[in-house]
């Protein structure tokens, strides 16, 4: 009896609440591994064909980087200022109130993480199945199928442990990297060998049309969906050991090396390939691969396919994590706040992620979706690091572990400016639905979150399905820890009342 009791004891925490089990690798593979996913096998297309020649889509990609750096280094001050998991949302929350906050939120439950989830499983289908179907495009049902089997098992796999969920992180991104490698490789042997005519300065940037600055913007969009990810570590920050020091080093660390990777693969496709055989292919590293690999071209679909793999996982388990963050300030459903009892994981959120996912799968066109998703995604990205300078006047004297230069987010929020006005003005069809679906959300706030006297059935319904949920999955709320709370008072203002999605009482 005394040993069974001991083996319960280790079973069950002290503490039921989110572990601090994000290590300074483990960080830097969430970055890593969130970024490269299946942008950099989709986009080099777009880039290309939207800037006009090799020479600025190679200056798009390195600018790309540069770009997503100086956004990183305000992500840095914002994370280790507000140490609060859930990211832009939690930011934008705290600084400009609930409903700025749920429009982010909103938009990014709705359609910005489940459509990103539903191309990079699309993507990790499609090349599976490459082998399986060489000479035609994989049956419809088949990808979409294949695709909701890999989400079901990396939710399954997210659900039952954090610390396994971040190996198979670890595990995978190195398998990216070695990936990209390969390609890196290959194609620095083709410039040893003297195949690098694409890439002299008169034939880069010979140009058969000059692209206007609204071309540009939109290539650039192309390249931030390839680089899109490098704000995730700030979603889990709750789950980083010691993020005030980890946090920015695995920023610092990620993303140069995610840009010094990027630029040497589109050199390695523009040694190989022609501006337009890669315009042509559909799967630039299969063709890529064909071309160059022979007998070994089965590599690439499979490094492809392993690469997305562990796109999809990153991407579960921050999406996750938002959605925790969102229930947790009274944004969403309070069960959505709720983590098991013994592995201590969001399964409610995860559910619903895979869940939001799987039915814009069925939806069937999700990649006329990408530019949506990455216009509604740079909105974000500039109301958030505006809101940076903002909480810097509204509370200077506040402690702040890291400080950028001023100029940093600056040059950011001209340049979010520049490229978010010439897409609208390219795209103002594409910009307007964005913005449209942002604003869906203004309504559904008003009447869940702000509309606190409703009737009591409604809040009767909401605490029966809060506790069918609670009943189902094993869930509970997390146990705060006092010192904990001490510290958050030194750096937030609690002002927000009780949401009216939580259950009443």
């Amino acid at each position: 009896m005394a040993g069974q009791t001991g083996r319960k004891k280790k079973e069950i925490p002290d503490r039921v609440t989110l572990k601090k089990e994000i290590g300074l690798l483990s960080a830097c593979t969430i970055i890593i591994g969130n970024i490269i996913g299946s942008g950099i096998f989709i986009s080099p297309k777009g880039v290309l064909e939207h800037s006009g020649s090799v020479g600025l889509a190679l200056v798009v990609w390195v600018l790309g980087g540069c770009i997503a750096a100086l956004g990183s280094l305000c992500y840095a001050e914002l994370g280790v200022t507000i140490p609060k998991s859930g990211g832009d949302y939690s930011y934008v929350t705290e600084i400009f109130g609930g409903l700025t906050g749920f429009l982010l939120l909103w938009s990014a439950v709705l359609i910005m993480y489940p459509t990103t989830l539903a191309v990079i499983a699309l993507t990790f289908s499609s090349y599976v199945l490459q082998p399986v179907f060489p000479n035609c495009v994989p049956p419809y049902m088949a990808t979409r199928m294949l695709s909701a089997t890999c989400l079901l098992l990396l939710t399954w796999v997210n659900c039952s442990s954090v610390r396994l969920a971040t190996r198979i992180q670890d595990v995978f991104t190195v398998g990216k990297l070695m990936a990209l490698s390969l390609i890196i490789a290959v194609g620095l042997m083709q410039i040893f060998k003297g195949n690098y005519e694409t890439l002299t300065p008169q034939v880069a940037f010979s140009l058969e049309r000059m692209p206007s600055v609204g071309q540009i913007a939109l290539a650039f969009l192309q390249a931030s969906f390839a680089f899109s990810g490098w704000n995730f570590l700030n979603y889990v920050t709750e789950e980083v050991v010691e993020p005030r020091r980890n946090l920015p080093r695995a920023i610092y660390i990620s993303i140069p090396l995610v840009t010094f990777v990027y630029t040497l693969t589109n050199i390695a496709y523009f040694s190989s390939m022609s501006p337009e055989e890669l315009l042509s292919s559909n799967a630039v590293a299969v063709t890529f691969g064909e071309k160059l690999l022979g007998m070994f071209s089965v590599l690439m679909p499979i490094s492809v396919a392993l690469s997305t793999f562990g796109g999809i996982n990153g991407y579960l388990f921050t999406s996750s994590r938002l959605c925790f963050s969102g229930a947790r300030e009274g944004h969403l459903p309070s069960l959505l706040a709720m983590i098991h009892y013994k592995n201590c994981t969001p399964i409610p959120a995860l559910l619903v992620c895979c869940t939001a996912t799987i039915v814009i799968l069925c939806i069937g066109e999700t990649h006329n979706l990408i530019n949506y998703v990455s216009f509604i995604n740079y909105l974000s990205y500039g109301v958030t690091i505006a809101g940076l300078l903002y909480y810097r006047w509204k509370k200077p004297n506040l402690y702040r572990p890291i400080k950028v230069n001023l100029l940093v987010p600056v040059c950011y929020l001209m340049f979010w400016a520049l490229l978010l006005g010439f897409s609208l003005y390219s795209e103002p069809v594409v910009c307007g639905v964005g913005l449209v679906i942002m604003l869906t959300g203004v309504p559904v706030y008003f009447l869940g979150v702000h509309w606190k006297e409703k009737p009591k059935c409604i809040y009767n319904f909401i605490e029966r399905a809060t506790y069918v949920g609670q009943t189902l999955c094993f869930v509970v709320f997390p146990q705060l820890d006092p010192i904990e709370i001490a510290n958050a008072s030194e750096w937030t203002d609690r002002s927000s009342g009780r949401s009216s999605f939580s259950a009443h009482s």
